[in-house]
């Protein structure tokens, strides 16, 4: 960060969404809207999943989590984005700026790991029920959530290598409404091109791998359950196709992104949004508000939620959900 101080450029200027003064003030309303959807309705499942012991399973455990990761990823970027829409300059520091770029990789790679996960434990479960329980024991989910946040922080750490000591003398627009590694590093004044193929093999390589990951297992998934007809593997068989359009939407925007670092597209800044602000809002929906279960935690939640007395924090949290 020195070095970036030491080369003139103290702050970069944001182009946002719009110049348009109007449609900056529709943004601000409904990416407020959907910012509070996404926190509420992601702390709402961590609260359910956390005070209804018939939860305190591995599937739910692993829920909860990416309920979690999924409030930090749409909070590195969103807040700034909402704001801004009310300045007249979009501005952030040059510490602010790498500080950005770190939270988002940690989350966006911790959560392409937990993902890979989650897929694993259904895997296990659909397709070796009988071990499911002595797999997937308390023990093991606490190393693959530790693992995916610790992935996430290693993959931030060698992304922000990239960038933070590279010299920034002179251009400091970004073209899009938060910081990320491909954009400002086109920014700085010096030949990029190693820096940007080394970036294609950590990140585009990252998110590519995993997808791939996650499609073999799911594909192993469906035939399973394919094989098994049944009323609770038609459940499963649809609940499968939701979760792979969900992992398709978030790997598909950060693939683009990521692994053709070279050119700036417009509809870049169309799928950034789908990963830090529409995807965390989906997988709460996909992955547990259909789920009866959850749902049934839920309604307990709120006859407990009924029986506190006004100004509880609990009764609050549930009447602003609602």
């Amino acid at each position: 960060m020195d070095q970036g101080n030491k080369s003139g450029v103290t702050e970069f200027i944001l182009h946002g969404l719009s110049g348009s003064r109007e449609l900056q003030l529709f943004y601000f309303a409904f990416f407020t809207l959907f910012y509070l959807s996404v926190v509420l309705g992601n702390l709402l499942i961590v609260l359910t999943v956390i005070s209804e012991p018939a939860l305190h399973t591995p599937m739910y455990f692993l829920l909860s989590n990416l309920s979690l990761i999924d409030v930090c990823l749409s909070t590195s970027a969103t807040p700034k984005m909402i704001t801004d829409f009310l300045m007249e300059h979009k501005t952030i520091s040059f510490d602010g700026c790498m500080t950005q770029i770190f939270f988002l990789h940690v989350f966006a790679g911790g959560e392409m790991m937990l993902l890979v996960a989650m897929a694993y434990d259904r895997y296990v479960a659909i397709c070796r029920p009988l071990y499911y329980a002595s797999i997937m024991s308390l023990r093991k989910c606490t190393s693959l959530v530790v693992g995916s946040w610790l992935v996430g922080v290693l993959h931030s750490l060698s992304q922000l290598v990239f960038i933070v000591n590279l010299p920034f003398c002179g251009p400091n627009k970004v073209d899009s409404y938060y910081c990320d590694l491909p954009l400002v590093i086109k920014l700085a004044c010096t030949n990029t091109f190693t820096l940007e193929v080394l970036m294609l093999s950590d990140s585009g390589l990252m998110a590519t791998s995993s997808f791939v990951l996650l499609l073999i297992s799911y594909m192993l998934i469906l035939v399973t359950v394919r094989r098994r007809p049944s009323a609770g593997m038609a459940k499963a068989r649809a609940t499968l196709t939701a979760h792979i359009t969900v992992v398709t939407l978030f790997f598909g925007s950060c693939i683009f992104i990521y692994a053709w670092p070279f050119s700036s597209l417009p509809v870049d800044k169309v799928l950034s949004i789908f990963y830090t602000v529409f995807t965390p809002l989906l997988n709460p929906m996909i992955y547990t508000l259909r789920n009866k279960e959850v749902i049934s935690a839920m309604q307990k939640l709120r006859n407990q939620q009924e029986k506190q007395p006004a100004g509880h924090p609990l009764r609050n949290f549930l009447d602003l959900v609602s």
